[in-house]
C-alpha cells in the first residue's frame, strides 16, 4: 500500500474520488458536493485556517487503486481544552481492511504527535459540528445534507485501533403530518400567546440583524458546555449567506421576550434530495437541475440547530417555535418529515423536547477519541 499527502490538484481529486469508489454500489449514500469538501481545506473559504492547521492523505493499493483517505487537523481554539492536547481526524474512508485503516490512522497520529498533540478525536470536521461530524453506527438510511454516512464496518476499524466513544449524537425524525401530542400543543399555544412574547421568521433582507440575534442566543445557550467556543456575528453571517441557496426563510424562527432575542430554530430543506444524482459534481447542467429541484421542492427538512438562552430554557419557547413552524408548513402540503439532528447524549433538555414532540429515533452517530500511548 502507498500513502501520499495531498500536495497538488491531482491528489486533491483523488481525495474526492476515494468516496465515489467506495460507495458506488450503496444506494443510500449521497455524494457530498466536491466544492463543499474542498472548501474545508481552502484557507480562503474556511475561517478555521486562521486558528488551525490541516492536511490530508490518500491511500492506494500497490496496483494504484484508491482504497482510503484521511485528514488530520489542529484547532488551536479547542486543542488545549482537554486533559491532553487533542487534534482531530476526519473525512476517513477505507476499504474493509484493518491494516489499511491502521496505516491511515498511524499517519494521522504521527503528524499530530509531531505537533505536540497527545490524542485525536474523530471522525470530526475542521469546522463547525453541523456537518461532516461523527461516525454513523445506527440508522443506515439516506442521510440528510451535511450528515456523515459510512459503511457499517467502520466502527470496528475505529474500535480495533483503540478509539473509544466520547459521546453519542442522536437524530430523531418527526412526521410533519402527525399531530403533536395534546400536552405539547397546549403548552406551546399558551406560550405563543403570552404578553411580550413575539415570534418572527428570518428575513433575507435583514441577515445582519438575525445573524447578531442568533449569535447572542447561541453563545448564551451553549456557554456552559465543555469545550464551547463562542460564535462571532461575522461567522454566523457568512454561514447564513452560504445557506441562501437552499434557505426557506419561513423555516428559520426566532422567539423574543420583550424584544430580547431568546430562542431560535434553524431548519433547512434537505439539499441532499436535490443533489443525490449529481455524484458530487456541480457543473452547469447540475446547477440547472438544482434550480429546478429547488423550485419543485423536497419533502424533508433538517433542523440544523436549536438553542434557547439559559434564563428562558423553562419557558416553553421551543414548543412555541414548533407550532409557528407547523402553521407555515402544513398548508404547503409539501414537507413530510423533519429530521431533528443531531443532539449530543449530554443534552438532556433537547432530547426531552424531541420526545415531547412525538419524534421517533432515526440515527446514532458517535464522536470517538484515541489517546496516544
Amino acid at each position: 500500500m502507498i500513502i501520499k499527502e495531498v500536495l497538488d490538484s491531482t491528489g486533491a481529486q483523488d481525495f474526492l474520488d476515494v468516496a465515489r469508489q467506495l460507495y458506488k454500489n450503496d444506494e443510500n449514500w449521497v455524494c457530498p458536493l466536491d466544492k463543499d469538501v474542498s472548501a474545508v481545506f481552502d484557507p480562503n473559504k474556511n475561517i478555521f485556517h486562521s486558528h488551525g492547521t490541516v492536511t490530508r492523505w490518500v491511500l492506494k493499493s500497490d496496483d494504484g487503486k484508491l482504497i482510503g483517505r484521511i485528514a488530520a487537523f489542529i484547532n488551536e481554539h479547542k486543542a488545549y481544552q482537554n486533559d491532553q492536547p487533542t487534534g482531530g481526524i476526519g473525512f476517513f474512508e477505507c476499504i474493509n481492511d484493518q491494516e489499511a485503516a491502521n496505516l491511515l490512522f498511524d499517519t494521522a497520529q504521527a503528524w499530530l504527535l509531531a505537533r505536540n498533540m497527545r490524542a485525536m478525536d474523530g471522525p470530526i470536521n475542521f469546522g463547525e459540528n453541523d456537518s461532516f461530524w461523527g461516525l454513523l453506527v445506527e440508522g443506515y438510511t439516506t442521510p440528510s445534507y451535511g450528515m456523515n454516512y459510512n459503511h457499517k464496518y467502520y466502527q470496528k476499524l475505529f474500535e480495533n485501533y483503540g478509539f473509544t466513544t466520547l459521546y453519542e449524537q442522536i437524530t430523531n425524525h418527526l412526521d410533519v403530518n402527525k399531530p403533536f401530542p395534546e400536552r405539547f400543543t397546549k403548552i406551546a399555544t399558551w406560550v405563543a400567546n403570552k404578553p411580550g412574547y413575539t415570534f418572527k421568521h428570518l428575513e433575507a433582507g435583514k441577515l445582519e440583524k438575525y445573524a447578531a440575534d442568533f449569535a447572542e442566543i447561541y453563545n448564551d445557550a451553549w456557554k456552559d458546555f465543555k469545550n464551547f467556543v463562542p460564535l462571532n456575528v461575522k461567522n454566523v453571517l457568512e454561514t447564513f449567506n452560504k445557506m441562501k441557496t437552499v434557505m426557506d426563510e419561513k423555516l428559520i424562527w426566532f422567539a423574543y421576550i420583550n424584544d430580547e432575542p431568546a430562542s431560535v430554530v434553524v431548519i433547512l430543506p434537505d439539499a441532499n434530495q436535490m443533489i443525490k444524482d449529481f455524484n458530487g459534481r456541480l457543473g452547469i447542467m447540475q446547477k440547472i437541475q438544482f434550480l429546478y429541484k429547488r423550485w419543485k421542492g423536497v419533502n424533508r427538512m433538517r433542523a440544523v440547530v436549536m438553542g434557547t438562552k439559559q434564563a428562558y430554557q423553562k419557558h416553553g419557547l421551543e414548543s412555541a417555535l414548533f407550532i409557528k413552524l407547523k402553521e407555515y408548513v402544513l398548508p404547503l402540503k409539501q414537507y413530510e418529515e423533519l429530521e431533528l439532528s443531531w443532539v449530543g447524549d449530554f443534552n438532556d433538555k433537547m432530547l426531552a423536547l424531541h420526545e415531547a414532540t412525538g419524534a421517533s429515533f432515526g440515527k446514532r452517530h458517535v464522536t470517538m477519541r484515541k489517546v496516544f500511548s
